[in-house]
């Protein structure tokens, strides 16, 4: 592990199916299974996912998605029982007090609540480093994702031009969550 892996955001969550994911930080150790994921990934979650044509999976691009310092770049992995990737979930500090951030989501693990706690993980993660909003750039037909910002206040604030949302939220310091 690298020496600044924060242990404290691993959990075992138990989603509305009542299967069970292990959300943990990323490691650099990831890059194989993330090159996996977006080369087995369908075509329309990569299109969402990077609003058009996915990069080019590169071990440079593969070391930058899997190297971060789990402050102003951080990221969360969820692997099934086996271990096997299922989903990710990073931010990427955009400012001061602010990050962009986004989601995916193995296909057949949608709709049972992974995408709410891989973002409630990086909220928490991004409240102890003083990152107070998250910023989304997304398709304004991904339904996903406008679900998902339906349990904020960002919903009915985002942005839409030329068919791309952005939207801003704010994270609750109360719960923690967003």
């Amino acid at each position: 592990m690298p020496p600044s892996y924060p242990t404290h955001y691993e959990r075992v969550v138990h989603l509305r199916d009542d299967r069970t994911v292990f959300i943990r930080p990323i490691v650099p150790r990831d890059a194989a299974a993330l090159s996996e994921a977006i080369a087995e990934a369908d075509p329309d979650t990569l299109y969402r996912r990077f609003l058009g044509a996915p990069p080019r999976v590169t071990p440079r691009l593969l070391a930058r998605l899997t190297t971060v310092d789990y402050a102003q770049r951080f990221a969360v992995v969820a692997g099934d029982a086996t271990g096997r990737g299922v989903g990710i979930a990073r931010y990427e500090a955009a400012g001061e007090g602010s990050a962009e951030v986004a989601v995916a989501v193995d296909r057949a693990w949608r709709r049972v609540g992974l995408a709410t706690e891989l973002i409630t993980t990086l909220a928490r993660a991004a409240l102890d480093h003083r990152i107070h909003t998250f910023t989304a750039t997304y398709l304004a037909q991904n339904r996903p994702v406008a679900a998902l910002l339906e349990h904020t206040d960002a919903a009915g604030r985002a942005q839409i031009s030329q068919g791309i949302a952005e939207a801003m939220i704010a994270l609750d310091e109360e719960d923690n969550d967003l």
